[in-house]
Formats: C-alpha cells, sequence, structure tokens
C-alpha cells in the first residue's frame, strides 16, 4: 500500500493563513452569548455530540491506529463540553441573532477567500476548565457538496477530506474562532503549511481575541488547559456534563448526577465558533443550492473502496459502512497522515 504523503499535505492546507483579529464582539454580545450558556446547561462533552466509538473518533483525529487498543469512549473521555447557538443558518436563540448574521464576520470571510457571497451556517461554543486534553491534532467536519455535517457523521467526513479524493466537491468555508481565556496554558496550535510543516501557536493574551481560518483543511489543536497539577478529573465519563451552578456562582462537572469537579468562573476557557459557506461567485452558489452537482453515500464508499483496493489494500465490501468498525480502521489506516509533533520538548 502506497500514499502520496506530500499530495496530502498539500490537500490539507487552509486557503490562506490563519488571520488574527481582535476585539471580535462587544461587551454586551459576550456577556449575552454567557448568559445563555449559563441559562440553557448542562453541556455534553465534545465527543459525545459527535461520535459513538473509538473508532469513529480516531478517524476524525489525525489518523492514529487503533488496532488492538480495545479502548472504550470512557478511556479517551476529555472535560471539554459544548452546546449550539445556530445550526443550519438557523439561530436558536433570538438574543443572539446579531452575533450569528453578524455582518462583519461575513465580510471577513468573504474577504478570506476573495469570493463575493457567503451565508453563517453554523454558531457553536466549547467550554471547559483545566483538564487533560491530550496532543491531538483534528480537522473540523469537512463540507462537500452532498455530503456534509447535517447528514454524515464528521469521521466520514474527515476521512474524506484526508484522503485527497474529493476536492472538485469541496465546499468553501470559513471559520471565525474567538477565545476569553487568561489562565495558564490553554493556547491554539496549527499547521498552517499541512501537517508537515511547521506549527504555530497563538499565544496569550486570549481575550476577545480569535482567527479567521479554514479549520476543516488545517490540522489544529486546543492546547491542555490550566496547570499540570490541576487537570486530573477523577470520575469522569464520555456521559459526563458540564454546567453552571447559579447558587454558588461556579461551573460544575457532574456524572450521573454527582459532582465530580468545580470551577470558578475565571477558570474557565470559553471558545465561540462562527462558520460560513462562501461561494466564489454567483454560479457557485446555484450550484451548492441547486445540488446539481452533489455527492452521495454510495457514490463517496464506492470511490474510497476503489482506491484502497487499487493500492492493494483486502478490504471487503462493508454492508453498513457508516458503522462498520472494521471498514472505519480500514480506513484510518489508508488515509493516515500526522502532523509533526517533535518540535513539543516540552510538556504544557
Amino acid at each position: 500500500m502506497t500514499i502520496d504523503v506530500q499530495h496530502l499535505n498539500d490537500v490539507l492546507r487552509p486557503a490562506a493563513p490563519p488571520r488574527v483579529v481582535e476585539d471580535l464582539y462587544t461587551q454586551d454580545q459576550y456577556e449575552r452569548m454567557l448568559a445563555v450558556i449559563k441559562r440553557y446547561g448542562p453541556w455534553p462533552t465534545i465527543t459525545a455530540h459527535h461520535f459513538d466509538s473509538v473508532e469513529e473518533l480516531f478517524a476524525t483525529s489525525n489518523g492514529g491506529a487503533v488496532e488492538g487498543l480495545n479502548l472504550t469512549l470512557d478511556d479517551v473521555a476529555s472535560a471539554h463540553f459544548r452546546g449550539f447557538f445556530a445550526e443550519s443558518s438557523v439561530a436558536y436563540h433570538p438574543e443572539l441573532h446579531d452575533c450569528f448574521y453578524n455582518n462583519r464576520f461575513l465580510q471577513l470571510a468573504r474577504e478570506y477567500w476573495g469570493a463575493q457571497y457567503a451565508r453563517p451556517t453554523m454558531m457553536l461554543f466549547n467550554l471547559c476548565g483545566p483538564h487533560q486534553s491530550g496532543l491531538t491534532s483534528h480537522l473540523d467536519a469537512v463540507t462537500f457538496r452532498g455530503v456534509r455535517f447535517e447528514n454524515s457523521p464528521i469521521w466520514l467526513q474527515n476521512v474524506m477530506g484526508r484522503s485527497g479524493l474529493f476536492t472538485d466537491h469541496l465546499v468553501k468555508m470559513a471559520q471565525v474562532i474567538t477565545w476569553w481565556y487568561l489562565g495558564e496554558n490553554g493556547t491554539f496550535t496549527y499547521w498552517p503549511d499541512g501537517p508537515l510543516g511547521e506549527p504555530k501557536r497563538l499565544e496569550h493574551p486570549l481575550w476577545n481575541k480569535g482567527v479567521v481560518v479554514q479549520n476543516e483543511s488545517m490540522f489544529h489543536r486546543g492546547d491542555p488547559v490550566g496547570r499540570p497539577d490541576e487537570r486530573d478529573i477523577t470520575g469522569l465519563k464520555h456521559r459526563s456534563l458540564l454546567g453552571y451552578d447559579a447558587d454558588r456562582d461556579d461551573w460544575a462537572i457532574t456524572t450521573d448526577g454527582e459532582v465530580i469537579r468545580r470551577y470558578q468562573p475565571n477558570e474557565m476557557r470559553l471558545l465561540v465558533h462562527w462558520n460560513a459557506e462562501v461561494y466564489s461567485d454567483l454560479d457557485e452558489v446555484k450550484k451548492s443550492m441547486d445540488h446539481s452537482d452533489d455527492l452521495t453515500h454510495d457514490i463517496v464508499f464506492e470511490r474510497l473502496l476503489a482506491d484502497m483496493h487499487a493500492r492493494g489494500m483486502n478490504v471487503a465490501e462493508p454492508s453498513d459502512p457508516l458503522h462498520d468498525k472494521e471498514f472505519i480502521r480500514a480506513l484510518i489506516a489508508a488515509y493516515s497522515i500526522s502532523p509533526t509533533t517533535d518540535w513539543a520538548t516540552q510538556p504544557a
């Protein structure tokens, strides 16, 4: 089996390097977003939103091997929690409409691509205190015409992205990602020159500071948060939740209703991720909207299987490719490329 690693490195480079931007939200917008997070919690872990098995999780990250590990999602649980302000271009909270339907952000997205049109598609937040987040990098869900977040698992989207077989159907995307965190560590590391290139890091202070980026085509990671001696959380599970305790004015992680960790407000790290589809011109808008050039799951799996067979891999055709663990392992093996990490000589 051979794979053109340099070609994959070229595929996994963003349209432009991340652009650092300050003062992305007003203080009033920040307070309204935080109020929604407090009011509507508790919130599940990021992995609980998106994955049903360790195989799916690993297929989404940098393609690390899972053979023989016999892990469950509880074994790799991370105390990083997520909720959504908007999906499928619909804002869920009227008080946040100006945050989602954001003229400044739409202009940033168009400028990033040099494109004429853009529309907001999604807005989510990640919330955590000090915890062990690991050093694994990942891509955000890679969007293709016909195969996207709304109808496909993230692991499949990212395998498609890493394969380089579907670039003609890639949907241009731009994200505006903003952080509020002044504690120790918790920075943002990214690989703008592809996974074989040198990484860069967005350093502190991270207060209302962010990047305009194409995170779907660039490996990146949130670095471990807090001091090493305050990151362990006994009793953390894949199903754990994080919510605000108004009576105590603190944040609590619970597992099956039992509090396993509390954080003070100044320990919390908030990330808000705003997402938009971008179109070069009106023809591209119409192609996306009329679905005249959409992929289907059948086309995707047929192309992936043909490519693996052409490279000498003995992979059986799965009856249920979206859930077959052996097939997912084969895809991981076929399209594995990992960012350089030897620069991280000192543990964070």
